[in-house]
């Protein structure tokens, strides 16, 4: 993935987005997914049940022809042999060959999740694949991988909630601006 082309002022440490700068970044991405597609076809792959909202309204602002695709991630910690580790796996992907694809997420933190949907997307051989997401956390990073696209860059170590992400509770999602939620045991 090539480094991303969000704005370097767009980091944040803490705080809120309002609706209004949201929905500003938002549409300044779906200008610049535009002009790179070039007004060809572009398949969009948006992540459930985080990705949604982020999703569509981006995809309204991207002037190419666009199809849709969701997929769901399914999350396991499991431990094996003594070692916990996570299991991430994916219903089956959409048929991309040949086709223009963007990859379309709300929160990019470790990078294992897109790196993997990145992978078995690209096992259908797309002519491109690129990344985008609402929020870039590059400090939790734990693979080298980069967004494309990205809304903001923030260094919070907590929880984002609304605009479709959702507190542990599963409450917030509906709200119209992120805000950040201390995580249980951290301040």
């Amino acid at each position: 993935m090539k480094s991303g082309r969000g704005s370097k002022q767009n980091s944040k440490r803490g705080g809120t987005f309002s609706a209004a700068r949201i929905a500003t970044r938002v549409a300044e991405l779906g200008r610049q997914i535009s002009k790179a597609s070039g007004g060809k076809r572009l398949d969009v792959v948006i992540t459930l049940d985080r990705g949604f909202v982020f999703g569509a309204d981006l995809i309204r602002h991207i002037d190419a022809p666009t199809v849709c695709h969701f997929v769901r991630e399914d999350v396991r910690d499991v431990e094996q042999g003594g070692h916990a580790r996570r299991e991430v796996a994916f219903g089956r992907g959409p048929d991309v060959k040949g086709r223009d694809v963007l990859l379309v997420d709300a929160v990019l933190e470790s990078g294992v999740t897109q790196e993997f949907l990145l992978r078995r997307l690209g096992e259908n051989q797309p002519r491109s694949l690129r990344l985008a997401v609402l929020l870039d956390k590059p400090e939790q990073r734990k693979v080298g991988l980069e967004p494309d696209y990205f809304g903001f860059r923030t260094a919070s170590n907590g929880l984002w909630v609304g605009y479709g992400l959702a507190a542990s509770s599963g409450m917030g999602r509906n709200g119209k601006s992120l805000s950040i939620k201390p995580l249980a045991g951290k301040r």
